[in-house]
């Protein structure tokens, strides 16, 4: 040992009166003598709705490494749409340990853990023997249509406005409550059983801290989307707990989305999990959206803006949804308008897999390009019905505007549009619900890859749009909550700090082109609804 190494050793151990304990942590240990501490990291476990992943990031927020594993889709029927838990969890189990292998890193090397998440997936499982009692019924499920129209007709006329009020959610197909009450309805012996205490509710951030920690959790982001939170208190609202019908005994605690939730147990043992959040919660805050005003969207299978509307929740009237934004700690928890559009991303892989007019999602910005605009043709993709503004369960795709004129070029171009003034619609709700004036939008997902894709949300919003050089937002935001709850980052200043912009667009459209197509949208829009008729909306 050199002379000045020894020096500080023997300081060390005068302020310290004693050795480190055998068990202590070895950073601790190095910490402890004066010794370089070996750097630490922070990894998020990204579980999407079609693969889970582990992504590493350092202390800049450069990602390290990451692994990725695809799950199944499992379509017992129209409408219904479920993955399997214990296959997720495996996939989970997987990616972390090959995230940790391939940059040569171990558990102890992780100063914390954060969950970013597939909302509104529904999961229950055995207390005792922790197996799930049925597939999970995921986002995208409507077999509960039946229900949710049953549940407004028993609160009459303003059921909307009754929830909204309580939950900042209307009724939907889409939340999560009512997919539990059918599973409790549904499945033989389900609802007996928990009634007498024996089985557990959980979204998926719930199902993996479960298995990760034994402990039952949820945090507020995700809690707010069950239809059963109340947005005042952010626990469980009673009364709408009794008037879906589900025992309280099944839901979990609701805590904050950046806390240390416990150590895991297993190949992360002594690992701490320090945050969970909702993916498009923990996209904005991978974008830094931390100010009031600030706003975000992520382009992937469907798109998800949110603005941060700060500490106060603004309930909407024009079809968007109150959310919570995060809760850091003991702070005071801040909310958020969100604007969810269920086809953007699919509707390029039907183009290409229904159609097979591409061979690949990128070659669609190629033949786009063959024209100059879409020829007058607009494409509405109301596969499963639409979302917000609209929430028109009765409403099916359609394509307007075809003359001979129309070639596949054209309609190239009418996929990317149809995500742009989808985008321009809730965009506009915002503003006015809101009460803001914006000129950026941030963009993250797979979709911002596409230059012209870009280039038309910037013309059709009027707005400059931004790409951020670490476009994982999603796990990037899982990252940064769990790492500030640890005290791996100071605080939101050092996390502005470390976002840096990879490319911009700015509008270049001629105002008159703009709202004359976004009229014309809104007549497309308008003969896609109402295609359902009540027999339909029977089967």
């Amino acid at each position: 040992m050199c002379v000045s190494t020894l020096r500080r050793y023997r300081a060390s151990w005068a302020r310290y009166r004693g050795k480190p304990q055998p068990g202590a942590r070895r950073a601790d240990r190095l910490t402890a003598w004066g010794l370089p501490m070996k750097e630490r990291y922070v990894a998020a476990i990204d579980q999407g709705t079609s693969s889970s992943r582990c992504l590493v990031f350092d202390h800049s927020g450069r990602i390290v490494s990451v692994a990725q594993m695809e799950h199944r889709q499992i379509y017992p029927h129209p409408g219904s749409v479920e993955h399997d838990p214990l296959e997720i969890w495996a996939a989970v189990e997987e990616v972390v340990g090959r995230a940790l292998a391939d940059a040569d890193l171990h558990p102890g090397d992780l100063a914390a853990i954060g969950i970013a998440n597939q909302r509104e997936t529904t999961i229950v499982w055995d207390r005792e023997t922790g197996r799930p009692v049925h597939r999970a019924l995921t986002w995208q499920d409507t077999r509960t249509e039946g229900l949710v129209n049953g549940l407004g007709v028993a609160l009459g006329v303003d059921a909307d406005s009754y929830t909204r009020s309580r939950t900042g959610l209307p009724l939907a197909t889409y939340f999560s409550g009512p997919k539990l009450c059918w599973l409790l309805d549904h499945i033989p012996g389900l609802r007996d059983r928990a009634a007498a205490g024996e089985l557990l509710f959980g979204t998926m951030d719930t199902w993996l801290i479960w298995k990760l920690t034994g402990k039952h959790l949820t945090d507020v982001t995700n809690a707010s989307r069950t239809l059963m939170m109340n947005l005042e208190t952010l626990d469980w609202d009673q009364e709408m707990i009794d008037l879906i019908g589900v025992p309280r005994s099944m839901l979990p605690e609701i805590r904050p989305s950046a806390e240390v939730y416990g150590e895991a147990q297993g190949q992360l043992g002594g690992v701490q999990i320090a945050a969970a959040l909702g993916d498009q919660q923990a996209a904005l805050f991978g974008q830094t959206c931390f100010s009031p005003g600030d706003v975000k969207c992520t382009y992937g299978t469907g798109s998800f803006m949110l603005l941060n509307t700060g500490e106060r929740p603004v309930l909407s009237s024009r079809g968007l949804l109150t959310t919570l934004c995060c809760q850091v700690g003991d702070e005071q928890p801040t909310y958020a308008l969100e604007g969810s559009i269920a086809v953007t991303g699919a509707l390029v892989r039907w183009f290409r897999d229904n159609l097979e007019l591409i061979g690949s999602a990128s070659e669609i910005e190629t033949l786009a390009r063959t024209v100059d605009d879409s020829g007058g043709c607009y494409f509405v993709p109301a596969f499963s019905g639409l979302y917000a503004p609209h929430w028109r369960s009765d409403a099916r795709g359609v394509i307007t505007g075809l003359t001979g004129y129309i070639t596949k070029g054209h309609l190239a171009r009418a996929v990317l549009e149809a995500t742009a003034w989808q985008s321009r619609e809730v965009l506009d709700a915002m503003v006015a619900d809101a009460g803001v004036g914006l000129n950026t939008l941030k963009v993250d997902g797979g979709m911002t890859a596409n230059n012209l894709l870009m280039q038309s949300l910037a013309d059709v919003l009027d707005l400059k749009v931004v790409r951020p050089i670490v476009a994982e937002t999603v796990s990037l935001g899982a990252a940064y909550a769990a790492g500030l709850a640890v005290g791996f980052w100071t605080d939101r200043e050092e996390l502005r700090s470390n976002w840096h912009m990879a490319a911009q667009w700015v509008p270049d459209m001629d105002p008159r082109k703009r709202e004359r197509g976004y009229r014309k949208w809104h007549k497309a829009v308008e003969r896609a609804t109402g295609w359902l008729d009540d027999d339909d909306l029977e089967e």
